[in-house]
């Protein structure tokens, strides 16, 4: 791909997660995922961080149909910057590759690729699904193929997304069991891999953050309504009336590489009142802290 880098000097990368186009279709006037979906993007595109590339990391549509997926491919149709499509366990990989053609399968059928971006940076989109499953996978043949990725470019700074965070956040209902084998065998390829600078996920639909494998990880919240924030226990036998799905705004995230750091800011978005803008009478306040810079 043609990668052109912001005019800063530094790569922004969005990510997006957990639209889940097509639940509740029959909302008047369009489905609420959708409205949020649109904010969103309007929020990408008009706002003053338009990013380079976008990074949907999974959960892209509520029942991998067609019909959501054209419904998203049909919102992404004039996207000013590529986009990076993945699965999610709600996705299909059929559905997928309908509406986003530039994804090719790898062997297997599994839709994990590398993407090289500006400044040296290298990304390598995972592949989590099981069909039928709701959580992570991650099998010997997908392990070879990262394992053989890493070791094409060992020092070249990486990225990695993939759907499932592969740790227990304390969401009870959401969480994997801890020693998954999934989890275990992604761990073994990970260790030890000192180019990969941080691992990005979807699927809690909430902000977490966390370390595997002695790597920094970052789960971004969803477009989608958010997964309510409750740690305690959850007893399946037993309905205790919590709360599990909230309204709050739909949030994405803006991972930004200068060929040096990686830093990943969070945004939700909404409606908010601005209460200050850089005008003559602040101009002293921002000399003066670029003065501090020495």
């Amino acid at each position: 791909m043609g990668w052109v880098a912001a005019s800063s000097g530094a790569v922004l990368i969005a990510q997006m997660t957990d639209i889940h186009v097509g639940f509740a279709p029959d909302e008047k006037p369009e489905e609420l995922n959708l409205t949020r979906f649109r904010a969103t993007l309007t929020r990408l595109i008009d706002g003053p961080n338009r990013p380079d590339m976008l990074v949907l990391s999974g959960d892209i549509t509520d029942h991998g149909d067609a019909e959501s997926f054209a419904k998203t491919a049909a919102f992404l149709k004039d996207c000013p910057f590529p986009i990076i499509p993945m699965v999610g366990n709600h996705d299909s990989r059929a559905g997928l590759l309908g509406a986003f053609p530039q994804v090719a399968p790898a062997e297997g059928g599994f839709l994990h690729y590398v993407v090289e971006a500006p400044l040296g940076l290298r990304i390598i989109c995972l592949d989590t699904l099981e069909d039928g499953r709701h959580g992570g996978a991650f099998c010997d043949a997908r392990a070879r193929w990262l394992a053989d990725r890493l070791a094409e470019a060992p020092d070249q700074p990486t990225l990695i997304f993939m759907h499932h965070p592969p740790v227990v956040a304390g969401i009870d209902w959401m969480d994997p069991a801890p020693v998954e084998e999934w989890i275990v065998r992604l761990r073994g390829v990970l260790e030890g891999q000192a180019q990969v600078l941080a691992i990005h996920c979807g699927h809690l639909h909430r902000q977490i953050n966390a370390r595997f494998a002695g790597i920094p990880l970052a789960v971004t919240p969803s477009v989608a309504p958010l997964v309510a924030m409750d740690l305690n226990p959850i007893d399946m036998h037993r309905p205790d009336d919590r709360e599990l799905i909230t309204t709050e705004p739909p949030t994405y995230a803006l991972h930004r590489w200068d060929g040096q750091s990686l830093v990943s800011h969070y945004e939700r978005v909404g409606d908010w009142q601005v209460l200050a803008r850089y005008n003559a009478a602040l101009q002293p306040m921002i000399e003066g802290m670029f003065a501090e810079r020495g």
